[in-house]
């Protein structure tokens, strides 16, 4: 796929993965949009470079569905379209003060989970009604972010793991149905990567999750899940299925 002047897309896009992805792809020549549930932040790392900042919450399919309008407006078709968008929670299903964690849980699904349904659900209507943009009949890819909790998951990350692993099993046959379209589908499940939501971690709980990280043994740099996006984008025989990108870790127990 050539990416100058392609349309991408990445949500999340104001921190973290998400930034480094829009960066890398405006690198590459690509004309990107910016979406982050922090307006300013998407406009921050949009005027960086070149790019549209659109702010939006992905769990509220009406304002996905608004956005994803505007940016076929102002800057064309998507073509590529990166998941980046969600929260990391934490929460016991028998906390110590005997509460309910049924709330903390749904919310955590529908930011992760369903908000990447809708993004790719959305996306998905906007490429099939594209032309191809080449022989193999290409129309667009989609990635999503998952994360290697879909398998390794801690104490306390019920909510995430399952909102992550929903990710992880709707790759396949998300990659299935939409072939037909010349739409691939892949997801990436990165493992403790320097970004704002590990930026919280205590030295001691981070020194000890380094433990189980084999090599190398430290942080992923945002901008190395990024290189993979654009890998992805780059090999179409890349389809259907989910990346670990985790340097051989496998996370404690908590």
């Amino acid at each position: 796929m050539t990416l100058v002047d392609t349309c991408v897309v990445v949500t999340g896009a104001g921190s973290g993965l998400g930034a480094a992805t829009a960066k890398r792809f405006s690198q590459l020549g690509a004309k990107v949009a910016c979406l982050d549930l922090s307006g300013d932040a998407a406009s921050e790392i949009a005027s960086q470079i070149d790019g549209i900042g659109y702010a939006v919450d992905v769990s509220d399919s009406a304002a996905v569905e608004a956005v994803f309008e505007k940016i076929g407006v102002e800057i064309g078709v998507p073509r590529v379209v990166v998941s980046c968008a969600g929260i990391g929670t934490a929460s016991r299903i028998l906390p110590r003060d005997g509460s309910l964690t049924i709330d903390s849980f749904e919310k955590t699904l529908r930011v992760n989970l369903l908000g990447t349904y809708a993004v790719m659900n959305i996306a998905a209507r906007a490429m099939a009604a594209a032309d191809p943009i080449n022989t193999d009949g290409q129309r667009g890819v989609i990635i999503n972010t998952a994360s290697v909790a879909f398998e390794d998951g801690q104490i306390g990350q019920a909510a995430y793991s399952a909102s992550k692993g929903g990710i992880v099993s709707m790759t396949l046959p998300a990659a299935r149905e939409l072939a037909r379209f010349g739409i691939r589908v892949m997801a990436i499940a990165p493992g403790l990567f320097e970004t704002s939501m590990s930026a919280g971690l205590p030295d001691d709980a981070r020194s000890e999750i380094l433990k189980a990280v084999p090599f190398p043994s430290r942080m992923g740099d945002a901008d190395e899940y990024a290189r993979l996006v654009q890998s992805i984008v780059e090999n179409p025989m890349l389809n259907g299925t989910v990346i670990r990108l985790d340097a051989a870790a496998r996370m404690p127990i908590k």
